[in-house]
């Protein structure tokens, strides 16, 4: 991993001193309205998320199960902008002191113009981008841009990576490698993939200092079982169902619940 401690890294490393690791917790920006988006992001940081991941509504997430593509769905077509996520993390930051990433797919990025957005990003607060469909030999020039706008550029590693691929992503990531657990799109599985730990071994192997784990988990339990062997697990579509259904209280119940996940044994 590239030699630059950030905000997420760090929040990342407190989460493992104070706890067994750290919860990063996703939502899409926007959905159901931008205002109840913002208000529903603090209430997760408040209620025991590390690291915050903003999801960039797009017509095409291929990677998103079901839960989340309705809820950026319905951010769409409640009239969803781009500078609507730098509003929104603008707003978050303005009241809490958690890490903000943004998750886009990268062609958003690329017709806002990649300077722009990142310069956009850093002055609102951004800690940097997660990004699913871009490999670190792709992007020279978000790497670039993100080294001097000290923003975190988080990439993705699959199980059926190569050890030369995982290398690669290891020397070019920042803040954590997203350890993806399973093949696949993201919601809950009942049984994470054995893969996961596996992978997480492999990236440790590659370089990798910090390694956290998404796609399928959903409960407290499941975060306890991935802080086995990753230093922080990352949770969307539970709690994209708990603000669907019964709004920010219900959210910050059960981010509550999940947080619990991440206490010492």
């Amino acid at each position: 991993m590239a030699n630059r401690e950030s905000s997420v890294s760090e929040a990342i490393r407190q989460a493992k001193t104070s706890r067994r690791g750290a919860l990063i917790g996703y939502l899409p920006v926007g959905f159901p309205d931008l205002d109840t988006s913002v208000s529903a992001a603090i209430a997760m940081a408040n209620a025991g998320a590390d690291v915050l991941e903003l999801g960039l509504p797009y017509s095409d997430p291929v990677m998103d199960g079901v839960v989340i593509q309705e809820a950026t769905q319905t951010a769409l077509a409640a009239g969803f902008r781009l500078t609507d996520v730098f509003e929104a993390v603008r707003r978050i930051r303005a009241v809490v002191g958690t890490p903000v990433l943004v998750m886009t797919y990268w062609n958003p990025v690329l017709q806002y113009g990649l300077e722009r957005f990142a310069e956009d990003l850093a002055a609102a607060g951004g800690a940097g981008l997660i990004t699913p469909d871009i490999t670190p030999d792709s992007a020279p020039e978000w790497i670039a841009v993100s080294e001097r706008l000290g923003l975190d550029r988080v990439f993705l590693a699959a199980p059926t990576s190569s050890d030369e691929r995982l290398g690669l992503v290891a020397r070019s990531t920042t803040g954590f490698v997203y350890t993806v657990s399973t093949m696949g799109i993201t919601g809950e599985r009942t049984q994470l993939d054995e893969a996961a730990r596996n992978l997480t071994a492999r990236l440790r192997d590659s370089g990798a200092e910090l390694a956290c784990v998404g796609i399928g988990i959903s409960t407290a339990e499941q975060v306890s079982s991935a802080l086995d062997y990753a230093d922080g697990a990352i949770v969307g579509t539970a709690f994209v169902r708990a603000l669907r259904d019964g709004g920010v209280k219900q959210l910050t119940r059960v981010v509550r619940e999940i947080a619990a996940g991440t206490a010492q044994r």
